[in-house]
């Protein structure tokens, strides 16, 4: 059986053919260009499933169905996007919309949820009943695997990880909070944070590295830091103390087999993960427990959100 996953996020829309082992035999992208209409983006959508089959080597009939994993308050049962705050949705009715254009059954997932499912199907929390899955990107998306089942909450709006305090009035958020985790873990956050400190520090390496501040992106700092700059070092030793932070309230309260940290940041692999493992067991609640929540890098990449949601009609 095959399926196509569509990953909607805030800067890129992917879509892949994926088969039963849940290997993506093709994909098609493009970026979303928000803020633009729904109607232009679930356009788009339609044309990379397509474009995402017909490089597959197959037809529109082998399918089976496709799953979308879509920022925001999705609701599986009516198929309608509720709410997102990083894309202009406002009760959209995904499913019917798509089904309308493609003619195959629809399935809809919040991005982060279908990541965690990618990642616990197939990828590092592959075995595990229970996972956290953490994705560090224009946001901080979360997506809770509890029993073997996505965690949505009773309205659909469960996991939004990135959503809760870390700061009590700190930055403003997308969502209308102040201090929110996302505010402060996200790559938008980092980027954010390397500017702030480049403006502080004119003698640092980062503005060798980046030319300028509109050049700045989330490696700015690490490799600052890996040339050995102290303004570097001290934007990335901050930032892992937002993302620890973090990391720790889930573990406290979910106490997950697995949680794994993901996005474009956690390329950093043991550079990110070591001094962010050493301040969770400090600051965890079950430092004397015999089982531990194992804190790692989620394997799949950003084909996570692709094979999670070609996995939601199965």
């Amino acid at each position: 059986m095959y399926s196509i996953g569509v990953d909607l996020g805030g800067t890129n829309i992917v879509a892949g053919v994926v088969d039963d082992n849940y290997r993506i035999l093709a994909t098609a992208k493009c970026k979303t260009n928000a803020p633009r209409s729904a109607e232009l983006i679930l356009e788009d959508m339609a044309t990379l499933s397509r474009e995402a089959v017909k490089k597959a080597g197959l037809s529109m009939d082998k399918i089976a169905f496709i799953g979308i994993g879509s920022p925001g308050t999705c609701n599986t049962e009516t198929g309608v996007v509720e709410y997102t705050n990083n894309l202009d949705f406002n009760n959209v009715p995904i499913c019917r919309i798509m089904h309308e254009k493609l003619g195959l059954p629809v399935y809809i997932e919040n991005d982060a949820n279908a990541a965690a499912l990618g990642e616990a199907m197939a990828g590092a929390a592959k075995g595990a009943d229970s996972c956290v899955c953490v994705t560090l990107g224009t946001g901080v998306g979360g997506g809770i695997i509890l029993d073997g089942k996505i965690y949505e909450g009773f309205n659909f709006a469960g996991a939004e990880i990135g959503h809760t305090v870390i700061i009590k009035d700190g930055e403003p958020c997308t969502c209308g909070r102040n201090g929110c985790w996302e505010a402060y873990a996200s790559a938008t956050a980092l980027v954010r944070q390397t500017k702030e400190a480049m403006k502080r520090y004119p003698a640092s390496k980062m503005w060798q590295i980046a030319g300028s501040l509109d050049s700045v992106n989330g490696l700015t700092a690490f490799d600052a830091m890996r040339a050995g700059d102290e303004a570097g070092q001290l934007v990335v030793d901050k930032y892992m103390e937002y993302i620890a932070c973090g990391v720790t309230n889930m573990i406290n309260i979910f106490q997950p087999e697995v949680l794994c940290i993901g996005g474009g940041v956690s390329e950093e692999g043991e550079t990110l993960l070591a001094p962010i493992r050493k301040i969770v067991e400090a600051e965890r609640y079950s430092k004397y427990s015999n089982k531990q929540t194992k804190v790692c890098a989620a394997t799949l990449g950003n084909d996570a959100g692709v094979i999670g949601a070609a996995c939601l009609g199965r």
